[in-house]
């Protein structure tokens, strides 16, 4: 696929649309493409507000309401044969409104459920969008910076590139990552400022692409170096750096 049919998915791929050797594909083009970035972040944003449009919270007092009419409320016979007549009929007129207020008050409390669900997922979306585009904004600048530099590697165990860039003028470094190989569950990569034998942590890689402004300043470090660490991160390396750059 050519570099101009790339910039064309950029709307597939926030909408999860694209086939997975299409995705991968993106996502090696996506390291490398500030535009598309940036793009893929708006899109995602607009389908976040859109899904949060959509929600609907379930009204107060809804199942209270419901259960009120049970006994009250009667409900249409279906269309086909004539119901039975006498007892049996009686017995169905008191039993099936019943069955049917149930039944309406599960699809009611499961809609109000999905609803709460796609605004707490819409906003989730929402928030990565905007940490995206911030951080995308604050790379842009590290990258736009008189005596920014840069340095890369490609990946172990796979065909992925590393790169960083920092600068002193902005006391600050940017991590980029394409192809990384994927992790076992309940493990992440955490990045590392490497101040001589000492590493401080500097944030966690939320996939084993993209693109992440390090957390907090350069200060003269050595160096930055990737380890797996346990799900939400660790206060110091438990194992061996997979990868080490230098920062001179």
């Amino acid at each position: 696929m050519s570099t101009a049919d790339l910039h064309t998915l950029t709307g597939a791929y926030a909408a999860h649309a694209l086939e997975r050797d299409e995705r991968e594909e993106f996502e090696r083009h996506l390291a490398h493409c500030p535009a598309c970035t940036q793009e893929v972040a708006e899109f995602t944003a607009t389908l976040a507000r859109l899904g949060s449009a959509e929600a609907v919270p379930v009204p107060d007092g809804l199942k209270l309401r419901v259960m009120a009419s049970l006994d009250t409320v009667r409900q249409e016979p279906p269309l086909g044969p004539r119901p039975a007549s006498g007892p049996a009929r009686a017995g169905l007129r008191r039993t099936w409104p019943r069955f049917a207020l149930a039944a309406c008050l599960a699809l009611a409390a499961t809609s109000g459920g999905l609803a709460v669900q796609q605004h707490r997922e819409a906003e989730q979306a929402r928030a990565r969008a905007a940490a995206i585009q911030q951080d995308q904004e604050r790379i842009t600048d590290l990258l736009t910076a008189p005596d920014a530099r840069s340095t890369s590697t490609k990946v172990a165990g796979g065909s992925g590139v590393a790169t960083v860039v920092w600068s002193h003028e902005r006391n600050a470094a940017g991590f980029l990552a394409s192809e990384m190989p994927p992790l076992a569950q309940g493990t992440t990569y955490q990045l590392w400022f490497a101040d001589g034998a000492t590493m401080r942590s500097a944030g966690l890689m939320a996939s084993p692409t993209g693109a992440l402004l390090l957390s907090g300043p350069l200060d003269g470090a050595s160096g930055v170096g990737v380890t797996v660490e346990p799900a939400g991160g660790s206060l110091h390396p438990t194992g061996a750096p997979v990868l080490l750059l230098p920062v001179t």
